[in-house]
């Protein structure tokens, strides 16, 4: 280390500059001696000496100074204290050489790599496959729900050309019983004149039996039964009619009237749900 130090005798106690040149493995020290310096000249005119007064008057080669009032002024160029970290207990084996061409082992390095990757993969997407069950299990209907998503229904009670309504799942139930005029009048209805275009026999089971939906496809009012200019189900709200089949022949509704999954457990019962 080689250290130049300027002082002056009369204002040592106030007034020093030094200046230190530091060997590192960026930028060794070269070993060899600093010139002589130019003399140095004090003005002692100058009330006082300030860093730009003094550094007019130190030395322009050898050594740069730095000074301050009772300050010691260091210039480090490297860090030469200062130990690289080692990570050698975080490297594979294979590559612990950096002489050493690592490309023998990319194949091995490169499966770790896809093996931890699909991996991580599948368990994620299995996680994620039970969140999202759980959470639609929990937004599905309960036991007690479940077990009113059903009913039976006994059509003996239903006398031939009347239209009785129950109540599933919150919603108003038609089931009508059809007279065989009505049952003809409905399959002879040509789809051209239909603004939702199904026959008659797509919409039942049972020719003699209707089960409908009892909610207008228009703004979701009930329909009166055995109402309107076709016999079949009318709307006073908006003026939507229906035929016998529950299918729109007049007025705003855009589509025919729900038909809800049911079955015939006999001749004389059905579940409907």
């Amino acid at each position: 280390m080689l250290s130049f130090t300027l002082r002056s005798g009369a204002f040592a106690p106030y007034l020093s500059a030094t200046s230190n040149t530091v060997a590192s493995q960026l930028k060794p020290l070269v070993p060899g001696l600093v010139s002589k310096a130019d003399a140095v000249l004090l003005d002692l005119k100058r009330p006082f000496l300030c860093r730009e007064s003094l550094m007019g008057q130190a030395p322009r080669r050898g050594a740069a100074a730095t000074a301050g009032l009772n300050v010691l002024s260091t210039i480090r160029y490297a860090h030469s204290d200062v130990t690289i970290p080692d990570f050698s207990d975080y490297r594979r084996q294979d590559v612990q050489d950096s002489k050493k061409s690592s490309q023998s082992s990319s194949d091995t390095r490169k499966g770790f790599s896809y093996l931890l990757t699909g991996t991580t993969a599948v368990l994620g997407a299995y996680a994620a496959k039970n969140v999202v069950t759980q959470f639609v299990t929990s937004m599905s209907a309960s036991a007690d729900v479940l077990a009113l998503s059903k009913i039976e229904v006994k059509l003996g009670d239903i006398p031939e050309g009347k239209n009785v309504t129950f109540k599933w799942r919150g919603k108003p139930l038609f089931i009508r019983h059809r007279s065989s005029k009505e049952i003809e009048t409905e399959q002879a209805v040509s789809l051209a004149e239909l603004r939702d275009p199904q026959l008659d026999s797509d919409r039942v089971i049972k020719s003699q039996w209707i089960v409908v939906i009892g909610v207008c496809t228009h703004l979701g009012c009930v329909p009166i039964a055995n109402a309107g200019e076709y016999g079949g189900y009318y709307c006073p709200c908006h003026g939507s009619h229906y035929d016998a089949s529950g299918r729109i022949r007049k007025g705003p509704a855009p589509l025919n009237l729900e038909v809800p999954p049911y079955e015939f457990i006999n001749e004389e019962v059905i579940i409907v749900g």
